[in-house]
């Protein structure tokens, strides 16, 4: 058995991918919490991370850069992909940390919360690791 040479452009766009599915799925999990749905109906919503789901505007610009990322980071050349990866990974782990500290966080939105920031440490580490002959 021989271990496959990843491409760095690969990896970057699963991270991505991946870092998605992390953001979606636990803003679905935060949907189950007694008595959301019912404060939702009544306008009465205090949970940041569900602030950002239903503010259409909001959503939209911190959901749009790692998204398209995804694709970016296949399509790009080596120099403007390392910087867009690095700038972009930076930019929303500082976003993550902010709204991290802004709540009252259950366990289980810790452990997402981690893990998403372990994923943007990937990006942001793999892409300044760049490799001078892959492109």
């Amino acid at each position: 058995m021989e271990d496959v040479k990843v491409n760095v452009k690969i990896k970057l766009s699963l991270l991505w991918v991946t870092l998605m599915f992390f953001y979606i799925y636990a803003d679905i999990l935060g949907f189950y919490r007694p008595g959301l749905i019912e404060q939702i109906i009544a306008g009465e919503i205090e949970e940041v991370g569900i602030q950002i789901t239903l503010v259409p505007w909001l959503g939209l610009i911190l959901m749009t850069p790692p998204s398209v990322m995804a694709f970016l980071s296949l399509t790009l050349k080596a120099k403007a992909n390392r910087w867009a990866n690095i700038i972009v990974g930076i930019v929303f782990l500082g976003v993550l940390i902010v709204f991290f500290l802004m709540g009252e966080n259950p366990a289980w939105y810790i452990v997402y919360n981690i893990v998403e920031g372990v994923l943007m440490a990937l990006i942001v580490w793999h892409a300044w690791k760049w490799p001078k002959q892959e492109g």
